[in-house]
C-alpha cells in the first residue's frame, strides 16, 4: 500500500510543471537539425536535451554558414545547423569563401529556431508562418 502511494505521489510531482518540481528547471530542450535553410529544416527537425546545471553547458547552439559573393564581396546566408553542443560564440573563416557564425541562446527551451540571422527579414518569416497555417487548415 505504501509503495503504491509513494509511486502515485512521485508521478504527480514529476508531471506538475509548477514550483514544486525541481527536475524540469534543470533540463534544457533544444532543436536539432543539420540543414536549416532559414525557414524550415530540410533534414527533419528533432529535439535534443541537456542538463542546465553547469554555466558553460546551458546553451542551445545555432551555427550560421555564409558564403562570400565574388562580385559584391558580401557574406550571404547559406544554411544553419541547430544543436545542443556547448557553445562558443563568434565567427570563423572556414575556407576562403565560407564563414561560420556561432550564435548561443540561453533564454528558453527551443530558442535555437534557425531564424536568428541578419539576412532573413522577420516580416518574411511571419509571412511564411501565416502561409503555412493557411495551408494546414
Amino acid at each position: 500500500m505504501s509503495q503504491k502511494l509513494l509511486l502515485s505521489v512521485s508521478i504527480i510531482l514529476l508531471m506538475d510543471i509548477g514550483e514544486r518540481v525541481v527536475t524540469i528547471r534543470f533540463i534544457k530542450i533544444c532543436n536539432l537539425c543539420s540543414h536549416h535553410d532559414g525557414f524550415e529544416c530540410r533534414t527533419g527537425m528533432r529535439s535534443c536535451w541537456k542538463f542546465d546545471i553547469l554555466p558553460e553547458n546551458r546553451t542551445c547552439t545555432t551555427e550560421n554558414y555564409y558564403y562570400t559573393d565574388r562580385y559584391t564581396g558580401l557574406n550571404l546566408f547559406r544554411y544553419a545547423k541547430l544543436s545542443c553542443r556547448p557553445c562558443a560564440p563568434g565567427m570563423y573563416q572556414m575556407f576562403h569563401d565560407l564563414m561560420r557564425e556561432t550564435f548561443c541562446c540561453t533564454d528558453k527551451n527551443y530558442c535555437n529556431d534557425g531564424t536568428a540571422n541578419s539576412d532573413i527579414s522577420s516580416l518574411l518569416i511571419q509571412d511564411k508562418r501565416e502561409q503555412k497555417e493557411l495551408n494546414d487548415d
